[in-house]
């Protein structure tokens, strides 16, 4: 067999070739679909994460603006009730401030969707939402859907080939505030404080302001977060003198070290409680199980400390309430039961006795390193933690 003859048989055929051709051109555009269709899937898929990131951005902040508004309605005296519209408002505001795909969402501010639930919670997870005033966390929940009856789905961008224009979207997040305080923990560094005022007053008297019985002498305009004489409708009441049944002692406690000097007193009115004060103190801040604990006092408030009194007008502190007190002068011991948030309202520690004065009136004090309370005893007014979201 001659070689031009093998050669001629290993040679395709002309039709071969064309055959050949058209299968490797079908073959390339079934892989090209594919891969555009891989291609778009991705694209849509990431396109739904970014999407799914910025829903539960916009949930929490909504929730979180909600929760500090009722803060703030709060602290300019409303009540949880009246601050409800406002609360809602500024949920459906900061909604609107954190667009969804370049899209600003909208929330609908009417109790009947519950697109905004105000209320309050037993469980730090926030799994339900209550009209119990006695839980004791207030609670913001807000939800954001993303669908065809509200702000549209999630838009596809190839998807829409395979008849899928977009997906629902839906997002929730619940902010909360502790209610009820039962003390303080050490803060984390040296630069942060504890705004506790190492006085305290009886738990009768303080008893009896929450009962109306009080006077109403002094006016805080929150303006210029000054004090004038005059009614605001919050009543006060004198921290001096007051009776505790120890002779020589009238409501100052050693929160630090024993027998706190007149400059330690000085500056933990001014700057607060230290993470040193309470390392010194050798014990938690904390109420125990049974609602109580137990501080050593001082022989009084003394004139020593007037100017940092009078410096801190118009500012608000937590101050201890006791329930009673045993023994005299540095050697009394008082029963703490309750930690109560207070404005500074006037303060007179010279001249006669019957004149001297430290006035306050309840507030709401944001306790920060709050211990806070899930349940049992009341054991705090007027104190919340700072918002955080229940997770």
């Amino acid at each position: 067999m001659s070689s031009a003859y093998l050669l001629k048989r290993n040679v395709p055929s002309r039709r071969n070739i064309r055959h050949r051709r058209g299968a490797t051109l079908i073959l390339t555009v079934a892989m090209m679909f594919m891969l555009f269709s891989f291609l778009a899937f991705g694209i849509d898929t990431g396109y739904l994460s970014q999407s799914r990131a910025e829903i539960r951005r916009t949930a929490d902040a909504a929730a979180l603006a909600g929760c500090w508004e009722l803060y703030e309605q709060l602290d300019a005296g409303q009540t949880a009730a009246a601050a409800m519209p406002q609360v809602r408002l500024a949920c459906a505001d900061m909604a609107g401030r954190n667009p969804v795909c370049r899209l600003n969402p909208q929330l609908d501010t009417s109790v009947t969707t519950q697109e905004i639930s105000i209320g309050y919670t037993n469980d730090i997870r926030a799994a339900n939402i209550t009209a119990n005033p006695a839980d004791p966390y207030f609670a913001v929940r807000v939800t954001v859907n993303k669908n065809a009856e509200r702000n549209g789905e999630v838009p596809f961008f190839f998807g829409r080939i395979f008849g899928a224009s977009g997906q629902a979207m839906q997002a929730q997040a619940t902010a909360i505030m502790a209610r009820q305080i039962r003390g303080f923990s050490m803060p984390p560094t040296g630069d942060w404080h504890v705004d506790v005022l190492p006085f305290a007053l009886d738990q009768d008297t303080w008893n009896a302001l929450l009962a109306n019985n009080a006077e109403d002498s002094y006016r805080y305009n929150p303006a210029d977060q000054s004090v004038t004489g005059g009614s605001d409708g919050v009543l006060e009441v004198n921290l001096y003198p007051q009776g505790t049944g120890s002779p020589g002692n009238r409501g100052t406690v050693d929160i630090g070290g024993a027998n706190n000097s007149t400059s330690d007193i000085a500056r933990q009115i001014v700057h607060g409680i230290s993470a040193d004060d309470l390392a010194a103190l050798g014990k938690p801040l904390v109420l125990d199980g049974d609602g109580v604990m137990s501080l050593n006092g001082d022989t009084g408030i003394s004139a020593g400390v007037k100017d940092e009194l009078a410096s801190i007008i118009g500012q608000k502190r937590i101050i201890p309430i006791f329930s009673s007190v045993s023994g005299n002068g540095n050697n009394a011991n008082y029963t703490i039961v309750k930690w109560v948030g207070v404005r500074i309202m006037d303060v007179r520690l010279t001249g006669k006795m019957s004149g001297k004065k430290l006035v306050v009136q309840p507030a709401p004090v944001l306790a920060r390193w709050g211990v806070s309370a899930t349940s049992g005893t009341s054991w705090s007014d007027n104190l919340l933690s700072p918002v955080m979201l229940a997770r």
